[in-house]
């Protein structure tokens, strides 16, 4: 039995028979010809006769292919209702004394469900009102092998995942997802070409992983003989792009982390990355706030959008601006600050039953916050002022001693976005690269490396600049409510 269709227990057998139609078809003319006639699309044949009455000859003719999705056929009428790749449906009539008897015996005998066939003809409703292409010549388009499952069955999330195709063929929220995912980016694309923001490309291949926090892929070039990554951010070549005088650049391309996968993680995702020069993490703030509101927008006409359950997610307003040490000391009910003694928080982690063993101050806040303050965020929160130690690419706060000015976005209980004020101080920078490699020499496989390519750089001088990174993936989440699996195309499965 095939796991394409786990229902069908004689499927070999179908197989067999599907093939030897395909033989016969051959014989004939073609099973997959090169073109066909078409003049019409089913979206177009709809749209022009949008309240015909039943029973009606338009006399017009037309020409179209679909896929069959549903399949009757009787004595002298065959009706097949064919879907366009938009999930458009139409009607066929394949009648004798329109074809003829030798025509209506090989559609009988040669045609399936899931088939693609064109049919030419009159544009007509049926006595029920339908409307329909009552054909006077078919052609096979392309013959399946495979049937397709049981459309009256749910297909389940796994099966889903690893056949997309399946799935777009027969489930209209499928492809509903990907244009809506198609609009979304239009949109962001809309958004900063207003900003007079230019779209850019930097390396997914690199021989030094940085611009994050994370374990890289890694593979090996064979025309130059080294080890490479995959990357696991832009944000190094695209500041290097502010460098060289480009003050206002976003890219959207993927990104490989290779670490778990859930709900909300997938090894490979696509992230959206933007840098402004003379900018800072508020106007990110603002810049993020802007780009998700137009999305929901543009895309459903709202900022308060239904989600998959058919509960509402609000992203109207203004979105407020919460301290991550404020608020984890309300929410703990202890003042911690950036300098509550690292047996403090051990002590206080161990008491709400977080398990964590790491060298850094900072982890232990930002462990303690994902615990008493993150499940809380349902509605759209930028989070601000993180430890200074988990942070070694932003600028330290210019008023708060130990904490650094960058922000995430939370929503519906999940990180979103973040944001920075962009360090730029190359002094500095090599003194956070080199606290990162001391980190990694006692064993995190998370900490970034020594990049003396990008501490050239930024010897050059890079103006002061605010920089963003935003999951597509996630917003896509966040404006439809699915799982990270059902919002990417093809999804990595195991």
């Amino acid at each position: 039995m095939s796991d394409l269709e786990p229902e069908v227990d004689d499927l070999p057998e179908q197989i067999a028979i599907r093939l030897a139609k395909r033989l016969r078809l051959n014989e004939i003319s073609s099973a997959y010809p090169v073109t066909l006639p078409i003049t019409n699309t089913i979206e177009a044949i709809k749209a022009h006769y949008p309240n015909l009455e039943a029973d009606i000859s338009t006399g017009d003719q037309v020409g179209l292919a679909g896929r069959i999705m549903f399949l009757r056929n009787t004595g002298k009428l065959c009706f097949a209702t064919l879907q366009s790749g938009t999930g458009e449906r139409i009607q066929a009539m394949i009648s004798l004394d329109r074809i003829g008897q030798e025509q209506l015996d090989l559609w009988k005998e040669l045609v399936d469900l899931g088939d693609h066939v064109f049919v030419q003809g009159e544009v007509i409703t049926s006595k029920r009102g339908e409307l329909s292409v009552l054909a006077s010549q078919w052609l096979m388009a392309t013959k399946t092998i495979r049937p397709l499952p049981n459309l009256h069955n749910d297909l389940g999330e796994e099966f889903r995942s690893r056949h997309r195709y399946i799935d777009l063929i027969v489930r209209e929220r499928a492809r509903e997802v990907v244009k809506i995912r198609s609009e979304v980016m239009q949109s962001l694309r809309l958004t900063f070409a207003n900003r007079a923001f230019m779209e850019v490309e930097t390396p997914m291949l690199q021989t030094m992983h940085g611009g994050a926090s994370a374990r890289p892929f890694k593979t090996h070039s064979n025309a130059f003989d080294t080890e490479l990554f995959l990357r696991i951010a832009p944000e190094l070549f695209l500041k290097r792009a502010v460098v060289g005088g480009l003050e206002r650049v976003f890219e959207i391309n993927r990104n490989f982390r290779n670490e778990g996968a859930d709900r909300t993680h997938s090894p490979e995702f696509a992230m959206l990355e933007s840098y402004e020069a003379y900018g800072d993490y508020n106007t990110m703030a603002d810049l993020t706030q802007e780009l998700i509101q137009n999305a929901a927008m543009d895309v459903f006409g709202t900022h308060k959008v239904e989600l998959e359950d058919g509960s509402i997610s609000d992203l109207s307003g203004q979105w407020p601006r919460i301290s991550m040490f404020e608020s984890l000391s309300v929410a703990a009910g202890v003042v911690i600050t950036p300098s509550t003694p690292i047996a403090e928080l051990k002590a206080l982690a161990k008491a709400a039953d977080i398990e964590i063993e790491h060298p850094l101050h900072g982890k232990y806040v930002e462990e303690l916050w994902e615990h008493f303050v993150k499940p809380g965020l349902e509605n759209p929160t930028f989070v601000i002022d993180f430890p200074v130690d988990t942070s070694p690419l932003t600028r330290g706060h210019r008023s708060k001693a130990g904490v650094v000015e960058k922000w995430d976005l939370y929503i519906r209980g999940y990180e979103q976005a973040t944001g920075y004020s962009e360090l730029v101080d190359p002094v500095v920078q090599r003194e956070r690269f080199i606290a990162q490699m001391e980190l990694g020499a006692t064993g995190d496989p998370e900490a970034m490396k020594l990049d003396e390519e990008f501490l050239k750089a930024l010897e050059f001088g890079m103006p002061p600049s605010g920089g963003m990174g935003l999951g597509i993936d996630r917003l896509l989440m966040t404006l439809t409510g699915l799982g990270i699996r059902d919002t990417i195309l093809f999804p990595l499965v195991k």
